[in-house]
């Protein structure tokens, strides 16, 4: 409400846009911190799981990195080998009788 009423006075208060200021900075830093950790950390945890460094997830803190790094992951060959054989080998269905 008070951001609003700043905006339609024609001089603000400088006193007045300093201490919003001094309000918003703070949680703005805050915020950017937390969406990094969101986005780096399953990143992080890929990376780790298909073979890769998982310094690689730092790639999301340049711009257009995201990018780089998700086809990076989506056309390299995988180092990671599958934890164990599918549980069940079915015999082959017997060959149609011939005749």
């Amino acid at each position: 409400m008070h951001l609003a009423l700043l905006m339609l006075q024609e001089q603000p208060d400088p006193q007045q846009v300093a201490k919003i200021m001094a309000t918003v900075l703070p949680l703005m830093g805050i915020f950017i911190i937390i969406a990094l950790i969101v986005v780096i950390l399953p990143f992080w945890f890929i990376c780790k799981k298909a073979g890769f460094s998982p310094w690689l997830a730092l790639l999301n803190l340049i711009p257009l990195g995201n990018l780089i790094l998700l086809y990076v992951l989506a056309f390299a060959e995988w180092k990671v080998a599958p934890i164990a054989p599918p549980p069940f080998n079915y015999p082959y269905p017997p060959p149609p009788p011939q005749g």
